[in-house]
């Protein structure tokens, strides 16, 4: 089976298909997300703090997010897999982030990039998407952005909402293949999703998108304080902790390994 393409995802728009995307920063998780058939992965810079245990998105370096990438790659088969751009890697010029996008296809050969912000990153997209390199765009709450926001926020409210229609119609019209919605109101997210021929993906944008994603360790319980936006089909932080506690206990009482592990 090959991979998902951006014309299968062009495509599911046109059918009125939703799918879903979920992040990845390993070979194990990716190869389980893979098999389940979620069809787009994220390498997103959520690894910040949701895997190099940093406080938010912005330490997270090239060289960090390209090792997850290949990772993530070499461990999927069908998957669309998308990289996150991360901070400070495609701001300051387009030849910045074209250097930036061909190091990251020639070292982990992810089949997209994504970066953050609407008019004003323009020149980065395009520069991009003449060499070859699709791009994926991202609104609303950019976690990049996140001390200029204000925090962790809701993005686009009243009037506000305009300037987020305005970046979503220009990011459609230089070339991106999709656009993430974060922590947006679903009205604004649904009538953007309307206007928009490429899928629009929500998270925390209501039921209007074309597509949803989550932070794969949300989904599955492994996050100690979830964000509301998130909803946890698991409790695998417990099941963790209990697989633990048992173990420790058969080696303190000597039941392990047994004769199962043990060999002559």
């Amino acid at each position: 089976m090959a991979r998902v393409t951006i014309s299968d995802l062009a495509q599911w728009k046109k059918s009125g298909q939703k799918w879903a995307m979920l992040t990845s920063y390993d070979q194990i998780t990716a190869e389980i997300i893979d098999e389940a058939g979620i069809p787009v992965i994220l390498v997103g810079d959520s690894a910040g703090n949701n895997f190099y245990g940093y406080e938010n998105t912005i330490p997270v370096t090239v060289e960090e997010l390209i090792s997850s990438s290949r990772a993530v790659v070499s461990s999927t088969k069908n998957a669309l897999v998308v990289s996150d751009l991360p901070f400070g890697s495609y701001e300051s010029s387009p030849e910045q982030a074209l250097e930036t996008g061909v190091r990251f296809f020639k070292e982990a050969s992810p089949q997209a990039v994504k970066l953050e912000g609407g008019i004003k990153v323009i020149p980065q997209i395009k520069k991009l998407i003449a060499a070859g390199i699709p791009v994926m765009g991202h609104l609303g709450l950019t976690p990049q952005s996140v001390h200029a926001l204000g925090g962790f926020k809701v993005q686009g409210r009243g009037e506000a909402g305009n300037q987020i229609i305005a970046d979503a119609l220009a990011l459609a019209e230089a070339g991106v293949f999709a656009l993430v919605l974060e922590l947006v109101p679903q009205e604004l997210a649904e009538e953007i999703s309307k206007k928009l021929t490429i899928p629009v993906i929500g998270i925390g944008a209501g039921k209007g998108c074309d597509a949803q994603v989550l932070v794969t360790n949300d989904l599955l319980g492994l996050t100690k304080n979830p964000p509301k936006l998130a909803k946890a089909y698991r409790n695998l932080r417990v099941e963790m902790e209990n697989a633990i506690t048992e173990w420790v206990a058969e080696v303190r009482n000597g039941e392990f390994p047994g004769p199962e592990q043990s060999f002559n």
